[in-house]
């Protein structure tokens, strides 16, 4: 039984959007691997800016420079 995580900072993500990700994964492992589908377990974590880094900084604060 496949386990993804994927962990996306909670930015304008819509249920639209996750369950295209949900959906891509599952195929995805399908396809690749040839895993089952219907045991296949797909978890999105949406994660604040101000609790995700990239090099050494928030975010948010890069955000607001617009990067």
């Amino acid at each position: 039984m496949p386990y993804v995580n994927i962990k996306i900072t909670n930015e304008d993500v819509t249920t639209k959007h996750k369950q295209a990700l949900i959906a891509g994964v599952t195929k995805l492992l399908s396809d690749v691997l040839g895993k089952n589908p219907a045991t296949t377990v797909v978890v999105i974590d949406e994660v604040e800016t101000d609790n995700w880094g990239i090099g050494g900084e928030l975010v948010t604060e890069r955000r607001k420079r617009g990067e």
